[in-house]
């Protein structure tokens, strides 16, 4: 029986920790777990062997890191290939037939535009693992341990576009239950299953108890498998050692809560063992699956969901960025300059938009290079999700490719072409679409067209396996000014194809009033009567305030709003203040520039902050008076849970920016607040969390002196020596390098007095004072705090 099909009614185990074993069996520290599999291949065997007789259903191989870049870090000779095909044949001796699931890591890298990583270059890494694992004899590609929807489907498309494996991908959250990209579990589910996952999930992160709020939430909405492999508690360091905190049993215990809660797939991570499998097993083997019955639409973004239709309010589908008629944005767009762009999705966000449509047609550019440019700087600064609207088949691919989330695709329509054309795409990358209700014939003259034109679209799509659900038809709201009964035919399509269809629905608002004058009471009332007919999602201007009052009133009426409590906040006077900054003068070059901190646009920073310093402001006062207040309130609103980490390297990116103008006209002595020596701890190759925290400290002004990873206790010390530093800083990811972390403090400590602050993923608050360190800091905003303390005290 394939194991997917079992997962559907039976609990199917997943084997333990593979790193964990490693170091049980003498693994050194520092030493690449990955090329074991060529020097002690036996120990790898044995290692399988127990997690079978354990009563695993699957193993993994030892093949996490074994990516061309991490194997770099560890300057490793030997190529990819190689080393897969090592481990793979392991696992394969020792499987007697069970499957074995290539285990696939992130690169290690953060990725555009907050790291140097490109999505192609990503997908060309992923791609050369997924091939030597087929190669090798791996039935299923595990990917796992992902912290970013955009790394996880460059590996997804990668194994998906180059072999025939089962692909299972895993994310890990924090204890604020989202990823470090800020995406929270129904957002990931949303955004990845709909990539021809055969299961999803999620893995490490924290031990099993903290991990069932997480399942409980990807339940409501996963359609396939889920998986949960969480560790054995948090880690801490006894008799020179690492070891975990939950015993087999209590491991058991609450993994069994994890199976009750939606998984059917279980297994474990950092710190389990055989007996933590054997155990889990026996817990698990006789529970009656939990099996999610919903049916819904949502779309997406990287940490963000909105569910379309059913009792949620009216989507609302903010049409402002399309060029039609607008030669300013038509200009803007020809000369590649995206201000213009950014500034309607800002503003269509503020103003109450659900979702973005994205139109950058404009003659004689190349839109399938644009599109995904486009795309991504609007995904920088806005977290909404994004409909792609365009009539370049390979724009539309190249944008969807790499967007973080789950977009709507706008639009196919009943013609045989755009049915051929455009239907694979939204099959192949999961997505939603507008269904145009017109075929060959044109536009429709009634709503019974409009319903035939539906249902071509509905069973084409159908036909090659995309759900209903992810179907809105847009019933095609013509001009009253030339056909005065249109609008009635478009309302009873709605009421139509949702009766019959069992679809949800939208309409292009502004087409209904073209023509005459004072359009937006015929939009408004029109929009009115579309709502109490059952309208799902509309395209609008989302600007227009009569009509956006009006929606929300209509929704009141229609009990679309829930205790009426969008239209509640619609009219209070703080209304939106979450999201909204204060109203800004943009002939005010001051406001503009900490307006532009806070919502991370970085298009014209050096020119504005040239301005303001040809005014005679002096250099100090906009770092005291407009920088810093600017970060504060960013950081402010990152502890609120408002802003993720997107939008807090975003604003850092853009004071980075700042920085570099101001500083040339610093005085002699005042380029920097402090000198802050950055280090991930020998044998440890992990750095993204301490590159995260490069940035958002020198956005605040201190001078970062970053040594890189897999740094020598003696090489920091000598550093610390050489500069006096404000503060030191030590990462550590890998469970293994903790030992290394509590060594390089203790030497540091017996030759200098410099401030410690540690963090990263393996550590606890508890643990780093235990092993003598001054600040923990969970997190790069905790790291800033962190340094400004220090700095305050030390002019006391």
């Amino acid at each position: 029986m394939d194991i997917f099909q079992k997962a559907l009614n039976n609990v199917v185990i997943f084997d333990g920790a593979m790193g964990t074993q490693l170091q049980e069996k003498g693994m050194k520290t520092g030493e690449c777990p990955e090329y074991l599999n060529i020097s002690q291949p036996e120990m790898i065997y044995d290692i399988h062997l127990s997690y079978l007789e354990a009563g695993a259903d699957i193993i993994e191989t030892n093949t996490f890191g074994a990516n061309r870049i991490k194997l770099k870090a560890y300057n490793m000779s030997e190529d990819v290939s190689f080393i897969i095909a090592k481990a793979v044949s392991i696992a394969k001796r020792a499987s007697n037939g069970k499957p074995v699931a290539l285990s696939i890591g992130p690169i290690g890298e953060l990725m555009k535009p907050y790291g140097k990583l490109t999505f192609e270059e990503a997908y060309d890494v992923f791609k050369e693992v997924a091939i030597a694992g087929e190669i090798s004899g791996a039935d299923i590609a595990l990917i796992e341990t992902m912290s970013d929807i955009l790394e996880a489907k460059a590996a997804i498309l990668a194994v998906k576009e180059n072999t025939n494996l089962k692909i299972i991908c895993t994310m890990t959250f924090q204890e604020d239950g989202r990823t470090l990209m800020g995406s929270d579990p129904v957002t990931a589910i949303i955004s990845l299953q709909g990539l021809s996952l055969d299961a999803v999930g999620v893995n490490c992160s924290t031990g099993p108890d903290k991990m069932i709020d997480v399942v409980r939430k990807m339940s409501k909405v996963a359609h396939i498998p889920i998986i949960a492999q969480p560790n054995a508690g948090m880690p801490y360091i006894k008799d020179g050692k690492t070891v975990y905190n939950v015993s087999p049993e209590e491991f058991a215990k609450y993994s069994k809560k994890l199976v009750e809660n939606g998984a059917s797939i279980v297994g474990g991570c950092c710190g389990t063992t055989p007996e933590h499998i054997k155990k889990l097993k026996e817990y698990v083997k006789d529970i009656k699956l939990l099996r999610n019955t919903n049916i819904y639409t949502a779309v997406s973004s990287n940490t963000k969901t909105v569910f379309i239709g059913g009792s949620n309010p009216i989507c609302i589908i903010g049409e402002r960025i399309n060029p039609t008629g607008k030669k300013k944005l038509s200009a803007a767009i020809k000369e590649g300059d995206i201000n213009l762009v950014i500034e309607e999705a800002m503003a269509q966000q503020k103003a109450g938009s659900n979702v973005l449509d994205v139109n950058i047609g404009v003659p004689g550019i190349n839109e399938e290079k644009m599109m995904p440019l486009i795309v991504s700087e609007i995904q920088n600064v806005s977290d909404l999700p994004l409909q792609i609207d365009s009539n370049d088949i390979k724009a539309i691919e190249k944008a969807v490719r790499i967007i973080r989330g789950k977009p709507i695709i706008n639009s196919v329509n009943a013609q045989e072409k755009s049915l051929r054309e455009v239907l694979p795409i939204v099959k192949k990358y999961g997505t939603c679409v507008i269904g145009l209700a017109m075929g060959n014939e044109g536009l429709p003259k009634n709503a019974e067209d409009r319903l035939e034109n539906a249902k071509k679209i509905i069973k084409a799509a159908l036909k090659i396996g995309i759900p209903k659900e992810d179907i809105i038809i847009d019933c095609i709201a013509l001009t009253v000014s030339s056909e005065q009964t249109a609008a009635m035919e478009t309302l009873k399509a709605i009421k139509l194809i949702k009766s019959e269809l069992h679809v949800n629905t939208t309409i292009g608002l502004s087409n209904v009033s073209y023509g005459l004058p004072e359009g937006k009471f015929i939009n408004s009332a029109f929009l009115a009567m579309a709502v109490s007919y059952g309208l799902d999602a509309v395209i609008l201007n989302p600007n227009n305030d009569l009509t956006m009052d009006i929606l929300h009133a209509s929704m009141v009426l229609t009990a679309k709003d829930k205790r009426c409590e969008n239209y509640i906040k619609r009219f209070k006077k703080e209304d939106n203040s979450h999201i909204s900054s204060p109203h800004y003068d943009d002939t005010d070059k001051p406001q503009l520039l900490y307006k532009n901190i806070l919502e991370g646009k970085k298009s014209d920073i050096d020119k504005l902050v040239l301005d303001i310093l040809s005014k005679e402001a002096e250099p100090l006062n906009i770092i005291d008076n407009i920088v810093i207040p600017a970060l504060k309130e960013v950081g402010d609103r990152y502890d609120k849970g408002v802003y993720f980490l997107p939008q807090l390297l975003s604003s850092a990116e853009v004071v980075q920016r700042a920085f570099k103008i101001i500083k040339d006209k610093l005085p002699r002595g005042t380029e920097s607040r402090g000198k802050i020596i950055l280090a991930t701890v020998e044998g440890d190759i992990h750095d993204i969390g301490k590159n995260i925290v490069k940035v958002l400290l020198e956005s605040y002004g201190y001078e970062v002196i970053d040594l890189g990873k897999d740094v020598k206790a003696e090489v920091i010390l000598e550093k610390v020596k050489e500069i006096n530093p404000l503060l030191v800083g030590l990462s550590a990811l890998m469970t293994t390098t903790l030992f290394n972390m509590e060594k390089t403090i203790k030497i540091l400590r017996q030759s200098s007095k410099v401030k410690i602050m540690v963090g990263g993923a393996a550590l606890t608050e508890e643990y780093a004072y235990k092993i003598g360190a001054d600040f923990y800091g969970a997190n790069a905003q905790d790291a800033v705090r962190i340094a400004d303390e220090v700095l305050k005290a030390k002019y006391l």
